[in-house]
């Protein structure tokens, strides 16, 4: 079957229902692809034979300017090299710590006190949350924070929120299936590659700078630093993949992947606590009983917070930010379910397809907390809960990814009432691109102060 770029995530189930949950399709006249659809099939993949489905696929908008390199884009010893340094520069750094969760908690103040300077005004809050997510790598890999209204900075977050929307939208699913054709003509994809040129002029201007004032004896004071020490140490070393091409592809992924993504999730809870103003409330009394007056949320208290953790992981649920889930690539020739993929063939695990499972999740459509609560009202895991993929590939963001999302999004709601505009009922949870991502709609908001215990310093 040829289809227009499998015709969003949607078609794909329907497809299964006649092929079976393994099924190949064609993206334009020559690239075949694998698709798994459902839990039990993507866990076997993904999990079961994770070695095996561990490479990359493609992706035509990207593969020009990264060709391979990188943390992301990258296979075999090269990306197991590049994920174990990067794992592990990060988590010296603080991720994953107590210094990581301070860092997070300090950003969301600023993000508190920009959203208190809107007065009451209705405003997108878009960009600001890009912004505060966009700095929270920024300091991690490049050891800076940028104001929110530097300039340059707003230039950087937009670029790469026109990264992820340029993948994602119907040019860049048609370029995924005619890239030879359409490469080398005028089109949107000119556009996209300006927003990424933007983030590779400013992570070289970063890394030069970084090259300026290296301290040789240590320690690193970011991942840039981390990296550039690793590049010495291994000067004399043959076919090192520690180089200045690995350096700057890993930056520029993390640095749009990481002010995306997290920005994305965040703002579409904002969304959905504006429409369900029910849930806004339930959220708003929990903070109140479970928090001491004057004391901001940290991670130990999620498991004090079970409904607000329960809204946080529905509303990555419905989101289902990544549906097709990213490309994957067979690493040798593999026997899967009776099949015998070639080496090289590549694969989209249908994440979408597993969060909105009628079968898994009861009325997948319909925005419901309680399906991850068990009767006491305590927080209920559910293994189908996949929105970071799983296996070798899983991703490396996940742990910042999810205190991010906790972090920032308790601190708005101590501080904040959110009230749309418009009545409730006119707010669309539709995704404005739905493409390899899902970005949520646009919309305004206003924020009055929370009838809760005002937002300090932790202790």
């Amino acid at each position: 079957m040829e289809t227009p770029w499998l015709e969003e995530a949607a078609a794909c189930p329907m497809l299964s229902k006649k092929y079976g949950p393994v099924f190949t399709v064609y993206l334009g006249p020559w690239r075949r692809v694998v698709v798994l659809v459902g839990h039990k099939a993507v866990r076997e993949a993904l999990g079961g034979q994770a070695e095996e489905f561990s490479g990359r696929g493609t992706l035509a908008m990207l593969d020009r300017t990264f060709d391979g390199h990188g943390v992301f884009f990258s296979n075999g010893e090269r990306w197991r090299q590049l994920r174990k340094f990067t794992m592990l520069a990060l988590r010296d750094l603080g991720m994953g710590k107590r210094e990581g969760e301070k860092l997070i908690q300090a950003e969301a103040r600023c993000l508190v006190e920009a959203f208190q300077g809107k007065e009451g005004r209705p405003f997108d809050p878009s960009l600001l949350l890009a912004q505060a997510t966009s700095n929270i790598v920024c300091t991690l890999i490049f050891g800076l924070r940028f104001a929110y209204e530097d300039e340059e900075f707003q230039a950087v977050v937009r670029a790469a929120g026109g990264t992820v929307v340029g993948i994602s939208s119907p040019w860049g699913q048609a370029y995924e299936m005619f890239s030879r054709f359409l490469q080398p003509l005028p089109g949107p994809h000119t556009q996209f590659l300006r927003h990424v040129s933007t983030l590779a002029a400013f992570t070289v201007q970063q890394v030069e700078q970084h090259q300026g004032s290296l301290d040789a004896s240590g320690p690193a004071r970011d991942l840039v630093d981390a990296f550039l020490l690793k590049m010495a140490q291994e000067q004399q070393t043959p076919n090192t993949e520690f180089t200045e091409k690995n350096l700057l592809m890993t930056v520029i992924y993390l640095l749009f992947a990481g002010t995306v993504t997290v920005s994305a999730t965040v703002r579409y809870t904002l969304l959905l606590l504006m429409k369900y103003p029910q849930v806004q409330k339930r959220v708003h009394e929990e903070l109140a009983q479970e928090l001491e007056a004057g004391r901001a949320a940290s991670l130990g208290d999620r498991v004090r917070l079970p409904y607000t953790d329960a809204v946080l992981h529905e509303a990555q649920r419905l989101l289902a930010l990544v549906p097709m889930g990213v490309p994957r690539a067979l690493m040798r020739t593999t026997c899967f379910r009776g099949y015998t993929l070639p080496q090289g063939t590549e694969v989209f695990p249908l994440l979408g397809s597993i969060l909105h499972d009628p079968e898994i999740f009861e009325q997948p459509e319909e925005f419901n907390p309680g399906r991850f609560l068990d009767a006491d009202g305590r927080f209920k895991k559910n293994e189908a809960f996949l929105p970071f993929s799983l296996g070798k590939r899983v991703c490396l963001g996940e742990g910042l990814a999810r205190a991010e999302i906790f972090l920032l999004f308790t601190a708005i709601l101590q501080a904040f009432s959110l009230e749309s505009p418009c009545p409730p009922g006119a707010l669309s949870l539709q995704p404005a691109v739905s493409g390899l991502f899902n970005i949520p709609p646009a919309f305004q908001m206003q924020v009055r102060p929370a009838d809760l215990h005002p937002i300090t310093q932790t202790r």
